[in-house]
């Protein structure tokens, strides 16, 4: 793909501007009046200094237009004038022999979908709770159906450890294997990307007393249910639409809404919202309203929601809680009421303030003493919490009215610090001098073949930083030949995104001014292997001086020799 410019293709969908080296626009994943998404022809990736969305041409395509990889691929190809080769399988129900772990839950949401169009009483099922084919096409819903090992027939290596890994299948205690979903709608869910990582299985009908009503997925390599959300890749452009998410419980509320026309819904997958789920719907919107039944079980859901929002809640994010009525979840809810009474509720949500002061204060009497001593009491680990320093300072407030008291004495009773002002944000922040293991890392993103200089064996181990640099070194052995651009985006899932993110950061706001990339590199390899040595003889000085020289092994007083011969004067004794 080194034919297109990434300029070209971000700028067809959202048009940018000339600034100095690079290019800026407002970012399209998040709502902002100043541009702070930039774009670098040199270096062929994008990154957003507000929300940290970055990438390559693909990955942007895949962000935006929510294509899949090989359809961004295809899609970048057919405008270098390319065409890309497709390759016949003997069989298509057969996995190559060195198919992903992408590639199986690919093949097993096949059969699934295959086998929904042959089940009359799925399709039955599937009409009574008032879902159109056009609706389950599109969230690609299929079909397991009873029996034991129906994906017999669509993987040879039926017994392959990494079906089990991935939760296709189970192994008994007598070392027999099975299906791990039998006769349940499958509701597949994708990662940012579009693959399928896992799956949620709904059982059809109250007298299969097999297991659960839903059955979701295990914790796998592809799936971790804390940090991904149903639905979350088929809603990205209506909730930058809309302007705003919804967050509800079930796959099949998510569906139903969107069968009414409310696509801007997701779902978390069996657990409590998490802090890694917020943050994920901040890159799309900056107004997150949960939905949630107004059962007891409900409201639980929604106070744990509430809770976990606070360590990464700001001042810019609103947060709202919509409770239906007992009986209904937002399914029937919409099924009986429709779409514009949905959205009336939705807009007239309880905003988090008046949630977190609602509850706290219905648990105690607020008319006695006493009453209010409990309250203070629960509402401190929540103003502990709260970084968002505006609404600290508010809920402070509240908190005092409350309890009848001042702000003052109420961050003396509960021993508060005062909140900390809003940072101002410079125009440009001095860079902070990166650790050498950072440098080589930001130098590998221009220059991806001097991994192959690199031995890990003689590196610090430990940490993220170590874990990249690995896992460069994995991809540049399988491909010398990659470029930046590529790596870059082969990275995604595989390191840490969080330190991914800052990478790509950091390079944006590198000059690009010319340097000896290798030389530089060279430098700081030599000082990372040095300190690594130093650690090393620190720790086997320390070791000899607290049990003896004998303690030592005859590595560990070579080691020691060989330093003393780089460091000691050659006169000395």
């Amino acid at each position: 793909m080194n034919r297109v410019d990434i300029v070209d293709v971000i700028d067809a969908a959202v048009p940018l501007k000339k600034a100095g080296a690079n290019h800026i626009a407002c970012c399209p994943f998040h709502g902002e009046k100043t541009p702070s998404f930039t774009v670098s022809p040199t270096k062929q990736f994008y990154h957003c200094f507000g929300c940290g969305a970055h990438g390559t041409a693909i990955g942007f395509l895949m962000e935006y237009q929510g294509l899949t990889f090989v359809e961004a691929v295809e899609d970048l190809a057919k405008r270098a004038g390319v065409k890309v080769p497709q390759v016949e399988r003997d069989s298509p129900q057969a996995p190559r022999p060195a198919a992903s772990q992408y590639e199986l839950m690919q093949q097993a949401l096949a059969y699934y979908r295959a086998e929904l169009k042959k089940s009359d009483t799925a399709i039955t099922y599937l009409k009574g709770r008032g879902l159109s084919g056009e609706i389950a096409a599109r969230f690609q819903m299929g079909y397991a159906p009873s029996g034991w090992q129906n994906l017999r027939a669509v993987f040879s290596d039926y017994e392959n450890s990494a079906l089990t890994t991935l939760g296709l299948t189970k192994k008994s205690e007598e070392g027999r294997y099975y299906d791990q979903f039998r006769d349940r709608v499958m509701f597949p869910i994708h990662d940012q990307r579009g693959q399928v990582i896992g799956f949620g299985g709904r059982v059809l009908s109250s007298e299969n007393g097999e297991g659960p009503k839903y059955l979701n997925s295990p914790e796998t390599p592809l799936f971790q249910k804390g940090q991904e959300l149903y639905g979350l890749f088929l809603a990205r452009q209506a909730i930058r639409t809309k302007g705003c998410v919804v967050v509800v419980e079930g796959y099949m509320d998510v569906v139903a809404l969107a069968q009414s026309g409310i696509e801007y819904a997701v779902a978390t997958l069996g657990t409590a919202t998490t802090p890694q789920h917020i943050a994920k719907l901040m890159r799309q919107t900056d107004d997150i309203i949960f939905c949630f039944d107004g059962d007891a079980a409900g409201r639980k859901a929604a106070w744990r929601a509430a809770i976990n929002a606070l360590p990464v809640l700001t001042d810019k994010l609103k947060l709202s809680f919509l409770f239906l009525p007992a009986e209904h979840d937002p399914d029937s809810y919409v099924r009986e009421f429709g779409r514009e009474r949905f959205e009336s509720e939705a807009k007239a949500a309880l905003p988090l303030s008046a949630y977190l002061m609602q509850e706290l204060s219905s648990h105690h009497d607020m008319g006695t003493p006493e009453g209010r001593v409990r309250f203070l009491d629960d509402a401190k680990p929540i103003l502990q919490q709260l970084q968002a320093p505006k609404m600290n300072l508010m809920l402070r407030k509240r908190v005092a009215e409350l309890a009848g008291i001042t702000q003052v004495e109420v961050e003396s009773l509960l021993q508060l610090e005062a909140p900390s002002a809003p940072r101002k944000v410079q125009a440009k922040a001095p860079r902070r001098a990166p650790t050498l293991s950072r440098k080589l890392l930001q130098l590998l993103l221009i220059k991806p073949d001097l991994a192959m200089q690199l031995d890990l064996a003689r590196l610090p181990k430990g940490g993220a930083e170590f874990e990249a640099l690995a896992r460069i070194i994995e991809l540049v052995d399988a491909n010398p030949l990659i470029n930046a651009a590529t790596l870059l985006q082969s990275l995604h899932g595989v390191i840490n995104e969080q330190l991914l993110s800052e990478l790509s950061g950091e390079l944006l706001s590198w000059e690009d001014e010319e340097f000896d990339v290798a030389l530089e590199f060279d430098g700081a390899l030599r000082q990372l292997i040095g300190a690594s040595q130093q650690d090393e003889v620190k720790k086997i000085l320390a070791l000899a001086q607290e049990r003896g020289p004998q303690a030592l092994t005859a590595e560990q007083r070579e080691i020691l020799q060989l330093y003393r011969k780089a460091v000691l004067p050659k006169n000395s004794s």
